[in-house]
């Protein structure tokens, strides 16, 4: 299994990240604070009927005050319950969110690259993580 102490993990989520940001468009809340991509993860799985249950974990962790940490702790949650892809493919179902939240440049806008990206996070839902959440 992955664990904290792992280098992979490390660059995995470093990378994850580089990809949810590359090419997000600057939003800001009603009190200033700048949006990053979990308010996009948030918005995107709200659509759905219920709620996602890494939404709900993460939002109860009161020590978590940005957007970044939140979405990072979202990310470790969605790995060790293999649920990132199918948390992703959620969010991307919806064209104009997506162009609503990020520039043309972004990988997510193309459906060659969007099925690129998911098909490469569906295979780590063969991968066991251990993780602190």
């Amino acid at each position: 299994p992955v664990t904290d102490g792992s280098r992979e993990l490390h660059s995995l989520c470093a990378q994850l990240e580089f990809l949810l940001q590359f090419d997000l468009k600057e939003k800001r809340s009603f009190f200033g604070q700048r949006k990053d991509y979990w308010d996009f993860l948030c918005q995107g799985l709200a659509r759905r009927r219920q709620e996602h249950e890494g939404v709900r974990f993460v939002t109860s962790l009161d020590k978590l005050k940005t957007p970044l940490g939140r979405g990072r702790a979202f990310l470790r949650y969605c790995l060790v319950h293999r649920q990132l892809a199918e948390s992703l493919q959620l969010c991307f179902l919806n064209p104009e969110s997506l162009r609503e939240w990020y520039y043309a440049r972004s990988p997510f806008l193309s459906p060659q690259r969007r099925v690129e990206i998911l098909g490469s996070l569906y295979e780590l839902d063969g991968v066991t993580f251990h993780l602190a959440l």
